[in-house]
């Protein structure tokens, strides 16, 4: 099965710095298969047949931690996941001067469409939609300040997500499709 772990909150601010390299050395020793990541953000495709998706979650969590010290969340979407996802994105969103759209893979425990009720986004503004695994949201650059999205990051809810914008998740997806390949 192919894989992406979303990794949350690395290479931030100059906190939590893991270098990509190393970080491919670490999910190969761990046992996965054709291994890429993708931008600094903590983006990692890989294959795996022997873990299911928890385990494989505890124990790259794991490799990472003995690896770097560094004690960082993430989340596995398989190929299929990330398909259905990538499917509901409008064709027409990008992430551009005119526009910003971004995917808000969501943990298990915020994944349900009542997620749309706990975001701190203003109603009318830009379009926000919920897909199993995900929030899917685009506003124009002009509307994105006024969308509430500058709150996000203080809410509870944000605790339970990791954000990508949608060229970096389309660009994941090829990626992964790719490595089944």
């Amino acid at each position: 099965m192919i894989y992406v772990a979303l990794l949350r909150g690395i290479n931030v601010g100059g906190n939590n710095k893991i270098n990509m390299k190393e970080l491919k050395i670490t999910f190969e020793q761990a046992g996965m298969g054709s291994v890429v990541t993708y931008i600094q953000s903590g983006n990692i495709i890989f294959a795996d047949s022997a873990h299911s998706s928890a385990e494989l979650a505890a124990l790259l969590e794991q490799a990472i931690e003995d690896d770097f010290g560094l004690r960082i969340r993430m989340l596995l979407r398989s190929l299929p996941e990330m398909q259905a996802i990538v499917s509901a994105l409008p064709e027409h969103w990008s992430n551009d001067e005119a526009m910003k759209s971004d995917c808000l893979f969501l943990w298990e425990e915020a994944d349900n469409p009542d997620v749309l009720k706990q975001l701190p986004l203003k109603p009318g503004i830009g379009t926000v939609m919920y897909v199993p695994g995900a929030v899917l949201a685009s506003f124009s650059r002009e509307e994105a300040a006024r969308s509430g999205m500058n709150k996000l990051i203080g809410s509870k809810v944000y605790q339970h997500m990791t954000v990508r914008n949608v060229n970096t998740t389309r660009r994941i997806y090829e990626l992964m499709t790719a490595a089944e390949e």
